[in-house]
């Protein structure tokens, strides 16, 4: 049962950065880290305490509290998961498909990783039955799972998994002796927050589940590293924390002291980063919309997206318009519509998803607009999608896929 790594397709080890905001960087913001621009402290590893603090009071917002001796902030969330995995030990199971960042992770310290499917409703989270009948394999093979990596409000999915699956997955996972990272990156970013219920899983077993967060899925720009944990408050959540800061402080992995500053400044939550996801977040819902009913329109699969800035496709009803094109795989998939829509689109393969199966994240941002003027209009308009610029991107989005179904349906060759 030993995971296997597709080659000669790709840099797979190493997959996309996450969906882009595609957004200017708030002025607040960009003030706040300006100011602190100049200072030459170090900010301490694992934070500082104006950081830590700062990430108390965002969580204890959401029902989460936590004071700053159980909360680590890195310079980006593939650090901390690296420094968790790290201090756990043993073999760590992802759900099937998963960021493209958690398995490297492992893969550097050469833990074994093995995947486990999602149920239909949803990805991001284990399917209970399969995740049990995955430990109980990997232990008789002589393997030792310590670790469950999963996310609520999931890429690459985009669905939020409802709140009886994560009870059900993380109670399994819990009950085998797994330790549980929930990955709430995307939690700020549900597109219809008022009718979808997020279901922490610190909130049903807070003594067996770390948090992470990278702060650029709603409050920091990409370019601007900065990521939380928060940790159980217990004696072994304690020693955890403990060992994940020896790990950080060993690879020198600190907050740069301006990004810090901001990062805090972000998590407190003031009135202009609030109004800024909130219209960013109300932004990419609307695109996502149009670009599910474009992709679904040409018959290809998706679930409708519920939280981030992209949807994840399955071209498989497509595939003998693709092959003719020379696309067979996830690989050339992710070719051919990246030059076609002259944007990223990585393919499933890069999310662990088998290198055969034509799945492919797509991203909202691109569709927004070319330039920063047009991103910003789109940003202030109450109907962005009759925007001529947005409305000519998600034509030219839409015809990436009608060609591929009108050719499907007449079964020619490419025009």
């Amino acid at each position: 049962m030993r995971r296997t790594v597709p080659e000669g397709h790709g840099p797979v080890r190493y997959g996309p950065p996450p969906p882009d905001q595609g957004l200017s960087v708030l002025p607040g913001l960009s003030s706040v880290l300006a100011a602190s621009a100049d200072r030459a402290e170090p900010e301490p590893s694992g934070g500082g305490a104006a950081l830590r603090e700062a990430a108390g009071a965002y969580w204890a917002v959401r029902g989460l509290p936590a004071d700053r001796d159980r909360v680590v902030a890195a310079p980006g969330a593939p650090a901390l998961l690296l420094a968790v995995t790290g201090a756990l030990g043993g073999d760590v199971l992802l759900p099937r498909p998963c960021a493209a960042w958690w398995a490297p992770q492992a893969n550097l310290l050469g833990r074994s990783v093995f995947p486990v499917a999602t149920p239909a409703e949803c990805g991001g989270v284990p399917d209970p039955y399969a995740l049990l009948e995955t430990v109980r394999r990997v232990r008789a093979e002589g393997g030792d799972p310590r670790l469950l990596v999963l996310s609520v409000a999931d890429d690459p999915t985009a669905t939020v998994a409802p709140p009886e699956v994560v009870h059900e997955a993380v109670e399994a996972a819990v009950a085998e002796g797994l330790h549980v990272v929930s990955d709430e990156t995307w939690r700020d970013t549900l597109h219809r927050p008022q009718d979808t219920v997020l279901l922490s899983p610190a909130e049903m077993l807070p003594d067996a589940v770390t948090v992470l967060t990278d702060l650029s899925g709603a409050f920091l720009p990409t370019s601007w590293p900065a990521a939380i944990a928060r940790f159980p408050a217990t004696d072994r959540g304690a020693a955890l924390r403990a060992r994940v800061l020896d790990v950080l402080a060993s690879l020198g992995a600190r907050v740069a002291e301006p990004v810090a500053t901001a990062a805090a400044y972000a998590l407190h939550e003031p009135a202009e980063v609030t109004e800024r996801v909130t219209a960013a977040v109300r932004l990419h819902a609307r695109v996502a919309v149009a670009a599910h009913r474009a992709v679904t329109g040409a018959g290809a699969l998706a679930r409708p997206p519920r939280a981030g800035r992209h949807l994840y496709a399955d071209l498989s009803p497509l595939r003998s318009a693709l092959a003719v094109r020379g696309v067979g795989d996830a690989q050339e998939l992710e070719d051919f519509l990246t030059a076609r829509l002259g944007a990223p689109a990585p393919g499933g393969h890069r999310f662990g998803d088998d290198l055969a199966e034509l799945r492919v994240r797509l991203s909202t941002g691109p569709l927004l607009g070319a330039t920063e003027a047009e991103r910003t209009r789109a940003l202030a308009a109450a109907e962005p999608l009759e925007l001529p610029h947005v409305e000519q991107a998600l034509t030219s989005f839409a015809s990436a896929f009608d060609d591929l179904r009108d050719d499907a349906g007449r079964g020619e060759p490419p025009r």
